[in-house]
């Protein structure tokens, strides 16, 4: 066996690869490409969006793709599982009673869909003999295809949760996810102190932030000179925990306050002709720009040329809620001052009066208030683009994040945990309860003990 077969293997359940608005995810992967570690990965479904990330095109990854229907693949499901079975009968048959436990309490078909996505899954993206270590980005289904196919294979399984997955899923659901895990990641430290609440093990919960490429998002250009008429920025999916309809009501307000603006939003999503129709009511439709999805390299130049980044974030009835959206980040180290609402984790970077302003959500007039003083006061904008800079510097570098990622997969990931250390460059640190600190500098790291 070469040395390369022999080196165990990082396999990522993703819902969706590649995805626009998950670059993080891929950022990630090819960072960890790029200390040792090999990666496959699993995709719950085919692309969907035809723009793609430079990050994409670095990833040597392999990628199998589940059927993401049961009817029209139906016999290649039941095929694969059916030899998956064969392979692994006692691991299958737990397997398919958890499949009918999560069944009788919930009566949905995606409980079904998951454990016959799993089987195919082992079928076709596992290998006989590989040490393999099973990791899902989100909490919901791909962890749930996960967490059956270590139990028909007796894989070790872990998973990263970060907004939506975490927040509106049933805590005890949740809860029992967390229970089965080798180990959980998170991008929050807000959602880290929920997910240890939940435990009922010690599983071991990390926080670490996503953070960006610092050497692509740089203000090293020319700032746009301060005067109207002022550019306003929001880049967000435009759906309603985004708050975008505070943004443009606040919009309406400093135009009614007669100050020159024009407003580009970037972004797609299920609300664009809601917020559409709503600037048109307010009666500022021609100074908004809905652009659409772009990728991260037509993003900076609408970067370069704003003066002000605004975000209006809230939290849905259901518990839906953002963590640090990363283009709050990518603002703040290309030098753009941020207004943006105090919700959920956003106050871990976004901190009043030293990195940006912020306010309450659904409050139009203080958001206004607050564009209005980033826009006309110039000591003050230069004081906050300054504290901003440094802090993302200092917590959202996806390089040493990402090796301190690495360093919790050293030493958890793999059966026994460890066995990813020994093939793998030296990474940052990541802190455990039982074993104490992985030597190294630790920026976006949380320390796992509660």
């Amino acid at each position: 066996m070469s040395a390369q077969a022999a080196k165990p293997v990082l396999v990522m359940v993703l819902k969706g690869y590649p995805r626009l608005s998950e670059t993080f995810i891929a950022n990630e992967i090819a960072l960890l490409e790029s200390l040792g570690f090999r990666v496959r990965i699993v995709s719950m479904r085919d692309p969907r969006e035809a723009l793609r990330h430079a990050a994409i095109y670095r990833i040597k990854a392999p990628v199998t793709y589940l059927p993401d229907r049961i009817l029209p693949a139906l016999g290649e499901l039941l095929y694969e599982n059916v030899r998956a079975a064969l392979d692994s009968p006692a691991g299958y048959a737990r397997a398919f009673g958890r499949m009918l436990r999560h069944l009788a309490a919930t009566r949905r078909s995606a409980t079904l869909k998951h454990l016959l996505q799993a089987g195919f899954l082992c079928r076709r993206a596992l290998a006989p003999g590989e040490n393999v270590h099973l990791h899902a980005h989100f909490a919901h289904s791909p962890t749930s295809v996960a967490l059956y196919a270590g139990l028909i294979k007796g894989l070790p399984v872990s998973f990263t949760g970060h907004a939506k997955d975490v927040w509106t899923q049933a805590p005890e659901k949740l809860a029992d996810k967390i229970g089965k895990a080798a180990f959980v990641v998170t991008c929050t430290r807000a959602n880290a102190a929920y997910l240890r609440r939940l435990s009922p093990n010690g599983t071991p919960v990390f926080a670490v932030y996503h953070g960006i490429d610092l050497k692509l998002f740089s203000d090293a250009h020319a700032a746009p000179e301060a005067g109207p008429p002022w550019r306003v920025l929001s880049v967000a999916r435009l759906t309603a925990k985004k708050g975008l309809d505070t943004v443009l009501d606040a919009l309406g307000r400093l135009a009614g306050e007669g100050v020159a603006f024009a407003y580009d939003l970037v972004g797609a999503g299920e609300d664009r002709e809601a917020l559409a129709a709503q600037a048109r009511r307010l009666g500022i439709a021609d100074r908004v720009t809905f652009h659409g999805a772009l990728p991260h390299e037509a993003v900076l130049g609408l970067y370069r040329r704003a003066h002000v980044f605004v975000l209006g974030c809230r939290v849905l009835a259901n518990g839906d809620r953002d963590g640090v959206p990363n283009v709050l980040v990518e603002a703040m180290a290309m030098g753009v001052p941020v207004a943006a609402t105090d919700v959920s984790a956003l106050p871990e970077l976004a901190r009043n009066g030293e990195t940006a302003l912020t306010c309450p959500p659904d409050d139009p007039a203080a958001l206004a208030a607050a564009v209005r003083r980033l826009l006309e006061d110039a000591a003050l904008r230069g004081r906050l683009i300054a504290s901003a800079k440094a802090a993302v510097a200092r917590d959202f570098d996806n390089t040493a994040n990402t090796r301190a990622l690495a360093a919790v997969f050293a030493r958890h990931a793999g059966c026994p945990s460890g066995v990813f250390a020994a093939t793998v460059a030296p990474t940052g640190t990541a802190s455990d309860p039982a074993s104490g600190p992985v030597p190294g500098p630790a920026p976006g790291v949380s320390d796992a003990a509660p």
